[in-house]
């Protein structure tokens, strides 16, 4: 049985496939548009999941998509009924509506075949909740997912107990902790979509001093509600664009929030220390409502277990309080818990209804393109006058280990190194096979990184891959974290060890490293601990202001550009003299 999984018509717009009940190919649209959170249909990341498979469209038995119109209908009409919204809120609307129903005519538009499969909608939550707890080994586990919108509802919290998803609480539109961080987002001056996570990184800088003015954003009631008055989504005003190419969306708040807060933040105006304090104060107000959602949740069911998922679950500053602010024992969190792993979630949900028989699934997130040792040689071919005019030394390795001796070796030394592997990573995060590499115990590597290679804001850390079984000597609490979605706090002794990838707080975003998982940056990781006696390597995505590369051209390219000192493609590496 062939399932094809499809996040469409909104941001990271992705597709997956499942054949004969695993998850064997994933990934994002944006890695070949190379447009950030690209929306729209995703047809390229179809055609990949195809041609991993080795079939045509009229081979796929099932498609699922993680949007279903037909969703709270009743709530739709009443919200509708009661609020006066301009024409263009409903004629957008229903644009994306139509693409929805008519996703048979996209596939005839870009395959020339109708596709024969029957199609799914599924609940956009549910979708993700099915995302995380069908794949995290679980046997039972409460639920939360909190998001941005999907399906006219922002979060939802319940209770996997192996077999079905039973809802218990839900917050609808125009509610949502994730329009909440993206009113602040903007406010900040971070005006792209997905801009939500610079606001986490540049919250560590400032202390929670405006909490009680940003708390008047909220109304508690229930699980929260939202003082609309500092808001503008829900009133039809504000542009919102998913049909194709960058998604986009407008100012969501108010001249209100300027009234309380000051005048907001022009994107070219330096951060201040002002902007620092307003960003650890929302941080701070969204964990008190995460944490209060988080226990009673708890004490409505006393399980050990928690999944998250929905956008919001990319807040892994949050995601690493859990243990100490909450009565949970193990949080699971997917490679793609937001809006792009909601096709996996979609097609897992078709895949469960078709075989009970099957209850947990694969959670490797090494699901994209790879490309042979033939290829990369002849893009190698094909650049080797530009390589030669500007001293790069090109050479090939046999034996796979010499190279990642050579290369841990190289990092010792203080060198930058693009790392080119595998397949490529699903999710938004470099997990060491489209990732650039450094020395963590360089202390001036952040400044290097952030402005002569990744182009970006000074204040946005790096995160430390660790090998897994090091853990407990390094950070304060043993965890298992192999998809970067937690900080943690570094022990306080080894804090001066490793600067480069120790954040202003004293914490990480680490990356625990398997060998099982990932055996080549496992075996790095190693070569340079017998080195340094550090278990860990600094691991920041391979781009420069651009979706993480996705094939050798494209890492040729950025390493060209930048300042990078080497590039390892595969079994060949690249030596800038």
């Amino acid at each position: 049985m062939i399932i094809l999984g499809l996040n469409a018509y909104h941001g990271d717009a992705a597709a997956c496939i499942f054949k004969d009940g695993k998850l064997i190919a994933a990934v994002e649209e944006e890695r070949f548009t190379r447009i950030k959170h690209s929306a729209g249909f995703p047809v390229n990341s179809i055609k990949f999941c195809l041609e991993f498979c080795n079939i045509s469209l009229s081979s796929v038995d099932h498609i699922a998509i993680n949007r279903n119109p037909n969703q709270k209908i009743i709530p739709k009409l009443l919200y509708a009924a009661s609020n006066v919204f301009k024409i263009k809120f409903f004629k957008d609307r229903l644009l994306n509506l139509k693409k929805i129903h008519s996703l048979k005519n996209e596939f005839l538009n870009h395959f020339k075949e109708t596709p024969k499969a029957e199609i799914h909608n599924i609940d956009h939550h549910s979708a993700h909740i099915a995302g995380s707890v069908f794949f995290s080994g679980f046997k039972d586990s409460n639920f939360l997912s909190v998001d941005g919108f999907g399906d006219f509802a922002s979060t939802v919290s319940g209770f996997y107990d192996g077999k079905k998803i039973i809802k218990y609480d839900e917050v609808l539109f125009p509610h949502s902790l994730g329009l909440f961080y993206t009113a602040i987002t903007q406010y900040l001056g971070f005006m792209k979509y997905g801009d939500e996570y610079k606001v986490m990184g540049l919250a560590s800088y400032g202390e929670p001093i405006y909490i009680d003015k940003i708390n008047q954003l909220f109304i508690k009631k229930n699980l929260f509600s939202l003082n609309l008055d500092y808001f503008l989504h829900h009133t039809g005003n504000v542009e919102m664009t998913w049909l194709t190419g960058e998604p986009k969306i407008g100012k969501v708040f108010s001249n209100k929030l300027i009234e309380l807060l000051g005048p907001a933040r022009n994107n070219k105006e330096k951060v201040e220390k002002f902007h620092m304090d307003i960003a650890a104060s929302a941080q701070k107000a969204y964990e008190e409502i995460f944490f209060d959602m988080a226990n009673n949740l708890y004490e409505k069911n006393k399980n050990d277990h928690l999944c998250l998922s929905g956008g919001c679950a990319m807040n892994s500053v949050a995601n690493g309080k859990i243990y100490e602010r909450t009565k949970y024992k193990k949080v699971y969190i997917q490679a793609a818990p937001g809006d792009s792993g909601g096709a996996v979630g979609a097609a897992s949900i078709v895949l469960r209804n078709k075989n009970s028989d099957i209850e947990q699934l694969n959670d490797n997130p090494y699901l994209g393109p790879s490309y042979s040792l033939d290829y990369i040689s002849e893009v190698l071919a094909k650049n080797e006058k530009i390589l030669s005019s500007k001293l790069i030394k090109v050479s090939s390795y046999d034996n796979k280990d010499d190279l990642l001796k050579l290369t841990a070796d190289l990092l010792s030394k203080e060198k930058i190194v693009g790392f080119f592997q595998g397949r490529m990573e699903w999710g938004p995060r470099a997990l060491g096979n489209r990732s650039i590499l450094a020395d963590p115990r360089n202390k001036n590597i952040r400044e290097i990184l952030n402005l002569k290679i990744k182009r970006r804001e000074n204040f946005r850390p790096f995160a430390p891959s660790i090998l897994k079984e090091t853990v407990n000597d390094w950070f304060e609490k043993d965890d298992d974290v192999p998809f970067m979605s937690k900080v943690l706090k570094i022990k306080n002794e080894k804090r001066s060890a490793i600067p480069a990838v120790t954040h202003v707080d004293g914490t990480g975003r680490l990356q625990t490293v398997s060998k099982d998982l990932n055996h080549d940056y496992y075996k790095l990781i190693s070569f340079f601990n017998e080195i340094t006696g550090i278990p860990i390597l600094l691991n920041t995505s391979f781009n420069e202001n651009e979706p993480i590369v996705c094939n050798p051209e494209q890492a040729l390219d950025c390493f060209l550009r930048t300042k990078m000192d080497v590039l390892v493609l595969e079994n060949y590496i690249l030596i800038r003299k």
